[in-house]
């Protein structure tokens, strides 16, 4: 290995950690507000990427039609809900996310599919589809357990990774897809070519991460979401709805995995399962943070991307097997340096 191809994959290794950051950064989150090990996250990769692909390719994507069938689940289940509650209170609420927003964001895509729209357009019709899913899923299969066992809820998740895996094939199809590039172009530093689309996913990674922390540190929904994270009985005393920041977390985990997939599909081929394996790489960095600390995590997504592109220089065919080794030695070091502490009831 000579001192370019190191550039070369240096590169690499930091496009995949932009992307990797995003999404330790929303397991973190979620773990912290909902104590959900959230393994569907890379779904949300993957329909992102998926979707954009379809609309630029001036087709209905199947996520309208998701997002419709979802929401009309979780409207039937406030309905229920309401007749068991006797009560009336957050039924137009509930009609109008569950059920306008879905059928009219469906009215949307099908007119989309039949034009030929800026990609700009095609990226904001892609968050409209797919950031929705989030709080339903949450309102679906986390809600009627928030309070259970770190235990059950990691087991609906793999219950919920493993039925949007299969909606996946059977909304997309087996085939993959890409999508144009962001940004042409390259440009050449020294013995360094660097593309405009890798350009373009480390700006707009860092981009977002300021935007979630002016969020967190500046807006009312964002202090509150950290005061969850701190101490969830401590939240609920002064008056913030646990429920209400289970969904908002979902929202902009949803919206952090769904960019993540457009910013990745003009580099990589994205298929209905592909969302899977990307999150696990998230996860790792989550883990090596403790699944608690979004800096420490910053720097376990650095470590992970960089350690995926040598490897796939050096070994490829066990780039995934060396990626994923790196839990083994956090999860010894972390077991046998830490305390344990109760779950709060």
């Amino acid at each position: 290995m000579d001192f370019s191809i190191a550039l070369i994959l240096i590169q690499d290794g930091i496009v995949n950690a932009a992307i990797c950051v995003l999404l330790a950064l929303a397991l973190v989150l979620i773990f912290t507000v909902t104590r959900v090990i959230f393994i569907p996250q890379g779904e949300f990769v993957a329909y992102g990427a998926l979707t954009l692909a379809a609309l630029t390719s001036q087709r209905t994507p199947g996520t309208a039609w998701l997002l419709l069938g979802a929401g009309a689940l979780a409207l039937a289940m406030e309905c229920a809900g309401a007749v068991r509650a006797r009560r009336t209170r957050g039924l137009a609420r509930a009609l109008l996310l569950y059920g306008v927003l879905p059928a009219a964001a469906l009215l949307l895509a099908r007119w989309a599919g039949s034009q030929a729209l800026p990609l700009w357009v095609d990226v904001a019709l892609t968050l409209v589809l797919v950031v929705p899913l989030g709080p339903i899923l949450y309102r679906v299969a986390y809600q009627p357990v928030a309070h259970a066992s770190v235990l059950i809820l990691l087991i609906v998740s793999v219950g919920v990774h493993f039925a949007m895996t299969g909606l996946g094939l059977l909304f997309f199809g087996a085939e993959g897809s890409r999508t144009p590039a962001f940004v042409e172009g390259q440009w050449t530093v020294g013995p360094l070519t660097i593309s405009g689309q890798s350009l373009f996913v480390v700006s707009a990674s860092l981009v977002l991460i300021a935007v979630l922390y002016l969020f967190f540190e500046r807006t009312l929904y964002g202090k509150s979401l950290r005061a969850t994270a701190v101490n969830r009985r401590g939240a609920r005393l002064m008056g913030i709805s646990t429920t209400l920041s289970g969904q908002l977390t979902f929202a902009v985990a949803a919206l952090i995995g769904t960019l993540s997939g457009m910013l990745i599909a003009p580099i990589t081929t994205i298929y209905y399962d592909s969302g899977f394996l990307i999150g696990l790489k998230g996860f790792v960095a989550a883990i090596i943070g403790g699944l608690a600390s979004f800096p420490i995590a910053a720097v376990g997504a650095l470590a992970v991307g960089l350690l995926e592109s040598f490897s796939s220089f050096w070994a490829s065919a066990f780039k995934e097997v060396i990626v994923f080794t790196l839990i083994i030695p956090v999860l010894l070091w972390r077991s046998m340096s830490g305390t344990h502490i109760e779950e709060e009831p």
